[in-house]
């Protein structure tokens, strides 16, 4: 078995624990931040996890690299290398992605209300200020997901804070939405389009639930574009225009559903407004 080395510090048989079961640990300096980079590894000079994608220490072997230092190999984490950063760690830190976690971090009292009105019950720990709330399932780390409420789980850490209480579950799609972020609401560029001379601006086809299909379908088919995006965007455009643009119908309400529907898609507004003139133009309006 391995033994400990003599200044370990108080934090390195709690890593040692945790490595056991197959949680990726590293130390954390006062301040909750990781050890930085040694020398050799300075400005990613060892070329080791440059990119920082996949976790465990380069071959400096220092506990370098942030959460890609984070590591369960008990001789690792026991090695003379890493000594003097368990002699000064503040406290451990594990990496939740490595050990198929993701952390709900929640930083206040407000957070914490939202989480238990809106998230599934799971294992959770309180923290200085808050709760961190465990699901079991990775997904990528992000900050600021809404008020008081971070993700870390894939390429970050967490301060271990004792295992928590209560079931494990399984990580939600409500959690995985928390990533998602609705299309900014952009107000379309506003296109004039003259009536028909002797139509006085009244619709010459059909109904206004005519109008209202034809919209619907044109959002349908950029929602539903496999590929192709800005081809699709003009043609849904296109025909819009071709149809209903004649006739004084079309309202910025219509126009900024089908802004938001190619948003959605990744287009930018630019890329909206140009389509749309471009289409005008094509049409000869």
């Amino acid at each position: 078995m391995t033994q400990l080395i003599d200044v370990r510090g108080e934090h390195l048989p709690v890593a040692l624990s945790l490595a056991l079961r197959g949680v990726p640990v590293l130390p954390l300096r006062p301040g909750k931040v990781p050890f930085g980079n040694c020398r050799h590894c300075a400005n990613n000079a060892c070329g080791g996890r440059p990119n920082m994608k996949t976790p465990g220490p380069c071959t400096c072997p220092a506990p370098c690299h942030g959460w890609a230092a984070a590591t369960t190999n008990p001789d690792v984490l026991n090695s003379p290398a890493w000594a003097r950063a368990w002699h000064e760690a503040a406290a451990v830190a594990y990496h939740p992605g490595g050990a198929d976690l993701t952390v709900v971090d929640l930083d206040n009292a407000d957070a914490i209300t939202w989480a238990r009105a809106s998230l599934p019950a799971t294992r959770t720990v309180a923290t200085t200020r808050g709760e961190h709330w465990f699901y079991r399932g990775v997904m990528p780390s992000a900050n600021a997901v809404r008020p008081g409420v971070d993700i870390k789980s894939t390429m970050s850490y967490a301060r271990w804070l004792g295992p928590g209480t209560g079931p494990l579950a399984a990580l939600p799609d409500t959690v995985r939405a928390l990533l998602v972020k609705e299309p900014t609401p952009v107000r379309p560029t506003s296109v004039t389009v003259p009536a028909p001379a002797g139509r006085g601006g009244r619709c010459p086809h059909r109904s206004p639930a005519f109008l209202e299909r034809g919209i619907a379908m044109a959002v349908q088919r950029i929602t539903d574009a496999a590929g192709g995006v800005h081809a699709t965007v003009f043609g849904a455009f296109l025909a819009v225009l071709s149809t209903h643009g004649r006739c004084g119908c079309l309202t910025e309400a219509h126009t900024a559903r089908l802004f938001a529907a190619a948003q959605a898609r990744g287009e930018s507004p630019r890329h909206c407004a140009d389509a749309w003139a471009n289409a005008v133009t094509r049409l000869g309006m």
